[in-house]
């Protein structure tokens, strides 16, 4: 089954288009989640900081701010550094899961205007 219809199939009902929207924003809030528990139980296991400071330090790297709490241990600092570099692959990866239909919807409109 095709997630996405072919060109030559009619443009989606609006009603289908706001269904279609939020799957991938339910998806998108998945892949979020996910990575943030990543990132909380790193910080957890790497600097044995609290829960609420590895929170916050996960969303403030997911967010693309920067770690709030110093780093001790070379662990932490390691785990810090490759979290870094996942969190900005799950944002690229986040953009195009939330995208992807409005850009789909687009595409497919312009290409029954061109018949």
């Amino acid at each position: 089954m095709a997630v996405y219809e072919h060109r030559s199939q009619p443009l989606l009902s609006r009603a289908q288009f706001r269904r279609r929207l939020f799957l991938h924003a339910a998806i998108a809030l998945s892949l979020m989640a996910l990575a943030l528990g990543i990132g909380v139980l790193g910080y957890r296991l790497t600097e044995g900081m609290p829960w609420l400071d590895a929170l916050l330090n996960a969303s403030m790297i997911l967010g693309g701010m920067g770690p709030v709490t110093e780093l001790h241990s070379d662990g932490g600092k390691l785990f810090a550094s490759l979290y870094a570099l996942f969190a900005g692959v799950v944002f690229i990866a986040l953009t195009g899961v939330l995208l992807a239909p409005i850009l789909h919807r687009l595409m497919h409109r312009f290409h029954l205007q061109e018949k």
